[in-house]
Order: C-alpha cells, then sequence, then structure tokens
C-alpha cells in the first residue's frame, strides 16, 4: 500500500471495490439494524397522502444542516421567510440563497433520477452545478485544489488533504465509482452507498461543493436501488452533531484503509437518522391531522387539500390559500386570513409591509 502524503496528490487513491474480509459480523449486524429502518422509513413515507408536498418540508431542513457542515450558517427565520416566496431575491442573503440551491439541487437529481432512471455521472455534475450555480463540470488537470484547516481549528490553512490530479485521473476513478455502483457483488447497496461516499469525497471531482454534492448522491442512491421512495433521509443533522469524528473516520479510509469505523459510523447514522425523520413524520402526520379535524368543524371552506398546503412550509402565502380555494376577492381572501389565525391555526407577523403566515405547530416539529 502506497504511503500516504497530504501534501501530495492522492492518485494512489485505490480502485474499488475494497476486500469483502472487511464485512465482519459486526458490521453485518448494524447493516441489517440500519436496513430495518429504512426500509420501516419507506413504508411510512407511503402514508403521507402527498409525500412530495411533505416531504419538502423535510429536505428543507436537510438542506439548511447539509450547507451548515460547510460553515454556511442560516437561521430557521430567514430561511422560511425565503422559501415563503415572500422575499424578493435582491434580498436574500448569500447564505440563504446557498441553502435554497441545495433544496433545488436535491430536487431537480431526484427529478432527473426519476425521469431517467440512470445513477451516473451527470446526475453528479448537474447537482453539482447546481448547489454552486455554476456551468463548470470536472476539475481541470492543472487545478491545485487542496483542503486545509478551517479558520477555528488549530494551525489553520495547514493541507490536511490533497485530492488527485492529472491528465484523465479524476476521470477514471469517477468511472470506476459509478461502475461499482452498477456492478453485482457481495456488497449491499446500503453497503455501497457507504463506500462510494467515502470514494467521492477523497475524489473531490469539483472545485467546490464535493460534500453537499456527496450527500445529495447518498439519497438519490438509495432512490436508485429502491431503498427510498422520496429524499427523506436527514443525514445531515447526524453528521453536523457528529462532525468531528465524521472527518476523522474519513480520514483514516485515506490514511490507514480502515474501512470498519467509517462504516458503522455511517451504519449508526442511517440507523439513527431514520428513526428521527420517521418520529418526525408521524408527529406532523399526527399535527395534520388534528388541525384538519379542528378546522374543519371551524371553517366550512377548509378542506383535506388545504390542510396539506399549510404543511408543505412553515410559514405561508395567502396567494397559496387563493390558488388552493379559487377566491379570487381580496376582501375574501383577507377574511380566510383573519380566520386562520383567529382561531389559531396559523398565526400573523408583520415586519414592514410584509406579513408572514406561520405554521406554528410544523415550525415546533422540526425544530424539534
Amino acid at each position: 500500500m502506497a504511503i500516504f502524503d497530504r501534501n501530495s496528490p492522492y492518485n494512489a487513491l485505490p480502485d474499488l471495490p475494497p476486500s469483502e474480509t472487511i464485512l465482519d459480523t459486526e458490521i453485518l449486524t448494524k447493516w441489517g439494524l440500519a436496513s430495518r429502518s429504512l426500509a420501516e422509513l419507506n413504508r411510512n413515507i407511503l402514508r403521507i397522502p402527498n409525500p412530495t408536498m411533505l416531504v419538502n418540508t423535510i429536505s428543507l431542513q436537510e438542506a439548511q444542516t447539509s450547507t451548515a457542515i460547510e460553515n454556511i450558517f442560516t437561521t430557521e427565520d430567514e430561511l422560511y421567510k425565503a422559501v415563503s416566496d415572500s422575499m424578493k431575491e435582491d434580498n436574500i442573503n448569500p447564505s440563504i440563497k446557498e441553502v435554497l440551491r441545495y433544496r433545488e439541487a436535491l430536487w431537480g437529481g431526484y427529478n432527473t433520477l426519476i425521469k431517467n432512471k440512470s445513477f451516473d455521472q451527470s446526475i453528479a455534475i448537474s447537482v453539482f452545478q447546481q448547489i454552486k450555480n455554476t456551468n463548470q463540470g470536472i476539475r481541470p488537470p492543472q487545478s491545485q485544489t487542496v483542503i486545509k484547516r478551517g479558520e477555528s481549528e488549530l494551525k489553520p490553512g495547514e493541507i490536511i488533504y490533497t485530492p488527485p490530479r492529472g491528465l484523465g485521473v479524476i476521470e477514471q476513478k469517477l468511472n470506476n465509482l459509478f461502475a461499482f455502483l452498477k456492478s453485482k457483488n457481495n456488497f449491499d447497496p446500503l453497503l455501497k452507498m457507504i463506500i462510494a461516499h467515502y470514494q467521492f469525497e477523497a475524489i473531490h471531482p469539483f472545485t467546490d461543493g464535493n460534500g453537499r454534492t456527496g450527500r445529495i448522491l447518498n439519497l438519490l442512491y438509495l432512490i436508485d436501488q429502491n431503498l427510498l421512495s422520496h429524499p427523506v433521509l436527514y443525514l445531515s443533522k447526524y453528521i453536523i452533531n457528529h462532525k468531528e469524528d465524521y472527518y476523522y473516520f474519513l480520514s483514516g479510509v485515506t490514511q490507514r484503509q480502515a474501512w470498519k469505523p467509517w462504516m458503522l459510523y455511517m451504519l449508526e447514522a442511517i440507523d439513527t437518522t431514520a428513526q428521527h425523520t420517521n418520529n418526525k413524520i408521524d408527529e406532523i402526520l399526527q399535527q395534520m391531522g388534528a388541525t384538519y379535524n379542528f378546522a374543519n368543524q371551524k371553517l366550512k371552506w377548509y378542506t383535506l387539500e388545504l390542510n396539506q398546503a399549510l404543511f408543505s412550509q412553515p410559514y405561508i402565502k395567502p396567494k397559496i390559500i387563493s390558488e388552493i380555494t379559487g377566491v379570487k376577492s381580496r376582501t375574501t381572501l383577507t377574511d380566510y386570513m383573519q380566520k386562520l389565525t383567529e382561531h389559531k391555526i396559523l398565526s400573523s407577523r408583520q415586519e414592514g409591509r410584509e406579513v408572514f403566515y406561520i405554521n406554528d405547530d410544523l415550525v415546533n416539529i422540526l425544530q424539534g
């Protein structure tokens, strides 16, 4: 095995697959638990009347947390306002735009996968381009991309990893990665995803945005393999809560081919996250039912479709109410919004000339 030198391009990155001897009893036991939790999550998604609409709220949390891993921070309040489309593009700060682009990339990749039914390099490039709002593709051979310690770490600016580079090098390694994902061998798709996630981060095929691109590709591959119907596995929450371990175990594979700690870490992340997301879906569905039963008794125009819309995002625009109810009169629409706030189905908050209508029950669930 070649000696790893963090200051030199890691062109000796081994091709996939790794030896099947890494699959010991401990890993397979943990794999069984994670697979069961993931299957339960997938079944739970199908309980949702309109999965895409409700899943939108969970993907928003994933987008926010995944960008936070890259030290791009936003508040829930800022994000919910932006998503409600109440804020003009010029008033949205750069961090919020990064989060929204992540969510757009997630759904763009999902829609492409469903349409083309092919998980390949083109999806990875498309996701990256949406995340970074760029037409760039794979890093050019002469790119001097390196990974350095952050400003908050010891020895800030020190090089900790130099990814592969050179004519055709990145392309060859990506070809090997996607061939591995499509191949038939003794690695279950869930284990393949974990192995491929390391490999993608090690290849570091783009000048920036690799972490976020890789986390989206995890979800898309699970969908491609029919382990998930929608992109709802909220892995970024676990990763940011165990961020040091995440990077430590990644580097362990690079420096020592220590696959086991990395695989156990990711299997625990999948198991924990699937259970957490299951609980969120249960809470949202329970609250949706309670809100509908209450509101339908108070307001004769309150429908199931409207109820679902109020749980599609935390901050609601009157325009959504208008589209669903068919009400065009501003006076009537204003009356509807007042009734929703009077009965505490929504709350209102005015900031300058802007009025935000908030589903506080949904906000509390998402932030819990």
